[in-house]
């Protein structure tokens, strides 16, 4: 009977644990600095579009809130935020610094490289089925989607609001711990 009261008082405390560590690590979400970083450098890079558009075009198109291409490059902007961010936290010097700068850098050579190519060939793949005849099968396609990449300005843009959105979240960190 102790030896069942034991175990049980055990289970009760391994619960009491496993619920304190749950409840702290679901609010670490709302602590993470470099996470937090990324999301605001993307919804800042979105919502700029966003609001271009409508002053260029004077209609609101929500596709720019989540829709790839366009200035500032969003991947952009959120990999180097996240990699400044981790840099700023962890340090300039070790391993995770390295794998996110890694990342970011690949992401915007994909940004201006394959995905920029794949919709210059989308236009002109566009504009073929758009000269066939009515009577030819693929002419009732769907049209392929043009806007995928960026140019080399757009990706720079997107790099610079992400370090600047890190930059800006790693004072307002520091401010933060200090107050």
């Amino acid at each position: 009977m102790d030896e069942l009261a034991a175990s049980y008082g055990s289970l009760i405390q391994n619960t009491a644990t496993t619920r304190t560590v749950n409840d702290s690590s679901s609010s670490w979400i709302l602590t993470n600095y470099p996470l937090i970083s990324g999301f605001v450098a993307f919804a800042l890079a979105q919502s700029i579009k966003f609001f271009t558009s409508w002053y260029k075009e004077r209609h609101w198109d929500l596709k720019k809130l989540v829709g790839s291409g366009g200035m500032p490059s969003s991947h952009s902007a959120t990999v180097t935020a996240l990699a400044v961010a981790v840099g700023f936290q962890d340090g300039f010097g070790g391993s995770l610094f390295a794998t996110a700068l890694t990342l970011a850098c690949v992401v915007m050579y994909d940004a201006f490289g394959v995905r920029l190519h794949a919709g210059r060939q989308a236009e002109v793949l566009n504009q073929i089925v758009y000269e066939l005849p009515a009577e030819h099968p693929l002419a009732e396609s769907i049209p392929l989607r043009e806007l995928l990449g960026h140019t080399p300005r757009q990706v720079i843009a997107g790099g610079l609001l992400g370090f600047v959105t890190a930059a800006i979240g790693h004072m307002i960190a520091r401010s933060g711990g200090q107050a």
